[in-house]
């Protein structure tokens, strides 16, 4: 196997395994919120653990994005999988619910970072004509993370408790970085690094030794184990020296000592493990103020949006000052990409219509998806289990085998038919299939056929993923590829986020309508008050207000395949923008 195939392959499990763990909390919640002292009527204030790892996970995105472009692919990935180890540490050591929205919110950024540089490694192994089927597949593991994330929970779960989901998370990402490292060497300039970054020699040891003693001191320090906290002499390094935190504990001084020293030694050492003359060089290029703008933009429609509970909210409750700030943030970013010499987004980067099309697609891609991801499970809960979450959740799990599939398969077909063709197709495919599901009733997912319209709707969102990206990439400069695959990804979460409250706003608009027609339960019922006639009508209203998010999705899969079938189209004979352009 090739270098380039050996990167993509680690790479690709990488992500795969990140986006489990973007679901893997769903079985594990529980106990993590009783081990931050919440109990389980507590669920809107547990959320955080939810939206923090959310929050890393798309806002720096464009941030790393860029810095793939001008440090290189293969670094990034590697600084990406030691971010998501070190958040996993993090969440398993925390002690409260601060340090498990940290542990969470540090492994987003690890996890989102990897996408950006895996995408530009594509881009830069493989031509454009032949990018297809490895884009699907990058596509097809990352949906694989929504199938796998509960499974691999669960199976964690029935052998030991919640923590340990998130040791194994650190044990592989730094295995899957210790691996990078080694094929690194190996690659050709183009895959493993940018332009600007020369042959790394061998790692500093004595470096590496320092971080990973201060690591296992603030671990100590998070964990505080009995053995050592009840000793008459090892206790003494974990009482305060000021106040009652254990972060002014001896223990912890130490540790900040230690890293002060690993500091020191990638400043002065002549083969540092983390050369900060390189990240100098990148600090100058990158528009740090834009990049912070942008993020602050980003963070402010994540929480806006994430922290609400979509069967019965479209926004959080502080919404009025989250969008206020995140609108003053989006200006701040607008001028400052106006006025900066070197600007986060460089100039005419999406200036080909395919290349900012690809966003409008994305998003729109988007906004219909997360109904299947939300809805299709409420509906199931709503009608044929009630009584059980996992039963209803299972009922999604036809939908989401589907996606890799088709993203596999559309990345195939990408040789043969245009990106603009493939997308519309699949899009109409998933906006004929919610058609259908506006017209499930309360026992339609007792039949087994319904399962077609479930895989149906899976797979053309799949073929969707590959076509996307490499309409982006083959109309972006590979100076801007890592920066560009950020800024696609964004646009489809961000669109999730907003297509879940316009939606939801639908469905409720729908629901008050229908239930006010009913009637108060003594109309209905006379005396007795409520009765199975009144829980009827009440169950109609409830499929009626998912019949009309069925109905807005399959609006926003039609406008994502005309938008496709009109702005993914090549405007001349050239699919590749040259790098001299």
């Amino acid at each position: 196997m090739t270098t380039p195939r050996v990167l993509l392959a680690l790479a690709a499990v990488a992500i795969g395994f990140a986006a489990a763990d973007t679901y893997v909390v769903v079985l594990a919640l529980p106990d993590m919120m009783t081990s931050a002292g919440l109990g389980i009527d507590e669920l809107q204030r547990a959320a955080p653990i939810v939206s923090g790892f959310l929050l890393g996970y798309v806002a720096v995105l464009p941030l790393i994005g860029r810095v793939a472009d001008l440090r290189g692919r293969v670094p990034v990935l590697v600084g990406c999988l030691a971010i998501f180890a070190v958040g996993s540490l993090l969440t398993a050591a925390a002690y409260d619910l601060d340090t498990i929205v940290a542990g969470r919110l540090v492994q987003g950024i690890g996890g989102g970072g990897l996408i950006p540089p895996t995408l530009a490694l594509v881009a830069d192994a493989w031509p454009p004509e032949r990018r297809g089927l490895p884009l699907g597949v990058v596509g097809a593991v990352q949906e694989l993370g929504s199938v796998l994330g509960p499974l691999y929970g669960a199976l964690v779960l029935a052998v030991g408790d919640w923590r340990d989901i998130f040791w194994l998370n650190a044990a592989v990402g730094l295995l899957l970085a210790a691996a990078v490292m080694q094929v690194r060497g190996q690659a050709p300039p183009s895959t493993a690094q940018s332009p600007t970054a020369s042959a790394r020699p061998r790692p500093d040891v004595l470096g590496a030794l320092l971080l990973v003693l201060a690591l296992a001191l603030l671990l100590v320090v998070m964990l505080e184990p009995e053995g050592l906290t009840t000793g008459i002499t090892s206790g003494l390094a974990f009482i305060p020296v000021v106040g009652d935190s254990r972060w002014l504990t001896p223990l912890a001084l130490a540790a900040y000592g230690v890293l002060v020293l690993f500091a020191v030694r990638q400043l002065t050492a002549r083969r540092p493990l983390v050369d900060p003359r390189g990240w100098r060089e990148v600090a100058g290029e990158v528009d740090l103020p834009g990049a912070t703008l942008l993020t602050v933009a980003l963070g402010t429609v994540i929480v806006t949006f994430a922290s609400a509970d979509p069967e019965h909210r479209t926004l959080s409750p502080d919404a009025p000052w989250l969008l206020a700030l995140g609108a003053v943030a989006t200006v701040g970013f607008v001028l400052r990409q106006r006025m900066a010499a070197r600007p986060l987004v460089p100039r005419g980067a999406l200036a080909a219509r395919p290349a900012w099309g690809s966003l409008v697609v994305s998003f729109l891609v988007g906004s219909a998806l997360i109904a299947a991801l939300v809805d299709i499970p409420f509906f199931a809960r709503l009608t044929v289990h009630r009584d059980s979450q996992l039963d209803a959740a299972l009922v999604l799990v036809r939908f989401l085998v589907a996606l890799p599939v088709g993203a596999v398969l559309g990345g195939y077909l990408l040789r043969r038919v245009p990106a603009w063709a493939l997308t519309a197709v699949g899009m109409l495919l998933s906006a004929g299939a919610f058609l259908h599901m506006a017209t499930w009733d309360a026992q339609s997912l007792t039949n087994p056929v319904e399962t077609i319209s479930l895989v149906v709707g899976g797979l053309g969102f799949g073929l969707a993923i590959a076509p996307v990206n490499a309409a982006l990439l083959a109309h972006t400069r590979p100076a801007v590829h890592g920066l560009a695959s950020a800024l696609v990804v964004v646009a489809r979460m961000v669109g999730m986020l907003i297509g879940i409250s316009a939606l939801t706003t639908i469905g409720l608009r729908a629901f008050y309508a229908e239930a006010g027609r009913i009637g108060s339960p003594t109309e209905l019922c006379g005396t007795a008050g409520r009765c199975a006639a009144y829980d009827d009508a009440l169950l109609d209203a409830g499929i009626a207000q998912l019949h009309a998010v069925f109905l807005g999705a399959a609006v926003c899969a039609i406008l994502a395949a005309l938008t496709a079938a009109w702005l993914l189209r090549e405007p001349g004979d050239r699919a590749e923008v040259t790098a001299d352009r």
